[in-house]
């Protein structure tokens, strides 16, 4: 419809997945899905805001503030350990392994010299709060999820306390509670191994705590947009680049010259909207080059007979001019349920 020159459509279609099933996924689910032609995603933004808005109102009398907030992926990953952050309460998170190479830890070290990465999370008000059993149970909790531990330290009025604060010097810990804005009563969590697994864990430790704690209202509702996705991420098992997400994203115009030098900096015109930390839909811009669409392809690994038999008919069609467009696909059954309080497509 799009490449035919129409202004815009919409659809409620019904999707049966061909991808992984995972925990709340189900084969069967609809999707209210939508392009427009000429779009940037500011448009794409300001009419999810307005929809929503309207449905709040309409279906649970409710009114909801916009603009929604908008976090870039990086800033997102870095302060939740997240691309889809629950934003209904704080304990956000920060990268210190600048700060911990200065110590004399040497679980940290090991990790640094193989690149990993050590993050801390602010729990806070937990160091009065849990019991020195709680944290034993939140180490346990860590590495049920792919952790080798979780070491801590509580913010009291005389500094840090912890059985391994006397490898790190008084520098150091100033350091440490300066970055993570550690205030007396506070408890650190800290993750140390590759990215992934660091973030993986302290997202499901922050998402924990804050539901073990009460910190998340019930029927209290946060939206946010993350934007500047990575156009590409690296396959450690087959030695090449993957699309992180969308093949038919756009790159960003500035990064159109690292497409084959370093297509790790690349940065594409995905946008995901999120409410209470669950994704409702990812979206782009469309990538209307039929040129630029085959490198990105190429850089992948893709042949070109290969992106030739299987992306041809759409390569060819492009050549003859299409708007630029943008769009979305919203989980309609997530939305529907999240709604209520629900956290189970299933039962929607």
């Amino acid at each position: 419809l799009m490449i035919a020159g129409f202004d815009r459509y919409y659809q409620l279609a019904r999707c049966l997945r061909d991808e992984d099933l995972r925990q709340d996924r189900q084969p069967e689910h609809t999707q209210l899905d939508l392009e427009m032609s000429f779009a940037e995603p500011e448009d794409i933004f300001h009419l999810t805001e307005g929809l929503m808005k309207h449905i709040f109102r309409k279906l649970l009398n409710k009114d909801i503030k916009v603009p929604f907030k908008r976090f870039a992926y990086q800033e997102s990953m870095e302060r939740f350990c997240t691309d889809k952050p629950d934003i209904r309460f704080g304990m956000e998170c920060c990268t210190v392994t600048d700060i911990v190479k200065e110590s004399e830890f040497k679980v940290f070290l090991e990790i640094i010299k193989k690149n990993g990465t050590v993050k801390v999370l602010n729990a806070e008000g937990c160091g009065e709060k849990l019991s020195r059993n709680q944290i034993d149970e939140l180490i346990e909790f860590a590495k049920q999820n792919g952790a080798q531990g979780l070491a801590w330290m509580k913010a009291t009025k005389n500094g840090l306390e912890s059985n391994i604060v006397k490898f790190f010097p008084e520098k150091v810990q100033k350091k440490l509670q300066e970055k993570t804005k550690a205030k007396s009563g506070d408890l650190l969590l800290f993750a140390a191994d590759n990215q992934k697994i660091t973030n993986d864990v302290l997202s499901k430790i922050r998402l924990k705590l804050g539901n073990d704690l009460g910190l998340i209202k019930e029927g209290n509702f946060e939206f946010c947009f993350v934007t500047d996705f990575p156009m590409f991420e690296w396959n450690e098992d087959e030695q090449r680049w993957d699309f992180a997400h969308n093949p038919f994203t756009m790159p960003k115009e500035e990064f159109w010259d690292k497409l084959e030098k370093e297509p790790g900096k690349v940065i594409s015109y995905q946008y995901d909207f999120v409410m209470n930390g669950s994704e409702l839909f990812s979206g782009s811009v469309r990538n209307t080059i039929p040129e630029l669409q085959e490198k990105t392809f190429r850089v992948t690994g893709m042949p070109i007979e290969q992106i030739r038999e299987r992306f041809g008919f759409l390569l060819e069609a492009y050549k003859y001019g299409a708007p630029s467009h943008a769009g979305f696909g919203l989980g309609f059954d997530r939305l529907a349920s999240l709604m209520q309080g629900i956290h189970d497509i299933r039962e929607v």
